[in-house]
């Protein structure tokens, strides 16, 4: 998948290249075609998102809706209550 017409804000990816790799996210943001911002209130804080390529991450079919709608009615996110949606993913294997 290398377009952003099957993602939507809410889900999680998993970074596949670059530092983060093997991180769990949650797209915060489409940017255009190509970039996605993802964050995980830990590494990547929700006040300073990490702009990565598509191609660069793994989607997941699970799609947080009360992310999705916290966005579109521009109400702040917690970086909390992000780390708090993501521990169940980050299991160590």
């Amino acid at each position: 998948m290398e377009i952003t017409s099957d993602l939507r804000v809410g889900q999680i990816v998993k970074s596949k290249a670059g530092r983060d790799k093997g991180r769990i996210f949650i797209i915060t943001e489409i940017v255009d075609d190509i970039y996605v911002k993802i964050c995980d209130g830990e590494l990547r804080k929700v006040s300073k998102p990490k702009l990565k390529k598509i191609k660069h991450l793994i989607v997941y079919n699970r799609v947080f809706e009360e992310i999705e709608t916290r966005v579109g009615k521009n109400e702040k996110l917690n970086n909390a209550y992000i780390r708090r949606l993501l521990e169940p993913y980050n299991i160590q294997i």
